[in-house]
């Protein structure tokens, strides 16, 4: 009989089991996106306490893009702090550009760095989580899956439109909507974690 984990009074407690090895993969755009949309901001560190209470975490991954060319990032104080607060950071230079309406944009998408770092880590680990709606993700999942690999997904579908790709909701094992994990992550002090912007709206 599976043994109970560190937050019973969790809805979806009940799929994580305390003796599995478990990996987070972070897309940090998209899970800032996802947050901002449900007006809430998230404390890192209550999500890896959180996370680290369901299961035996072997990593947890955040994955984004920083601006090239420039002294000072706003993004730079958060990647600094998840660095030396649990989180193993995978970056690259993102690109600015500017699109046919003349509307300044900028480009930084993770997915192949994501996707391999996943793809190395699945004969190690029983359980993945990816905080992410992506649904360029589900032949990923797909794949991990097919080397036993449990795949939990978490996003939202109660933005409008929802964040989360439907084929990616399908393709994963269970799915967890980001807005009943608010209570357990949300950051209710001004620390540091709020210097969230520029490269996490990158596109």
């Amino acid at each position: 009989m599976k043994k109970g984990n560190n937050n019973n009074g969790f809805p979806h407690a009940d799929f994580f089991y305390p003796e599995e090895k478990l990996a987070v993969f972070i897309d940090g755009a998209n899970l800032y996106a996802a947050a901002k949309n449900l007006d809430f901001d998230i404390d890192y560190k209550r999500l890896l306490n959180w996370i680290s209470a369901q299961s035996r975490l072997v990593r947890a991954f955040y994955y984004t893009a920083l601006l090239e060319d420039q002294e000072y990032s706003p993004i730079r104080p958060l990647i600094d702090w998840l660095d030396y607060n649990g989180y193993t950071m995978i970056t690259k230079p993102a690109k600015e550009f500017t699109d046919h309406t003349g509307r300044r944009k900028i480009k930084g998408n993770m997915d192949i760095e994501l996707a391999i770092d996943m793809m190395e880590l699945a004969s190690r680990v029983d359980h993945i989580v990816l905080f992410s709606g992506d649904g360029d993700f589900r032949r990923l999942i797909e794949s991990v899956q097919r080397r036993g690999v449990r795949v939990t997904v978490i996003s939202t579908t109660r933005t409008q439109p929802p964040m989360v790709a439907d084929e990616l909701r399908r393709q994963a094992d269970h799915f967890i909507d980001l807005i009943d994990l608010a209570e357990a992550i949300e950051r209710t002090d001004n620390n540091i974690q709020s210097n969230q912007m520029l490269v996490e709206n990158a596109v």
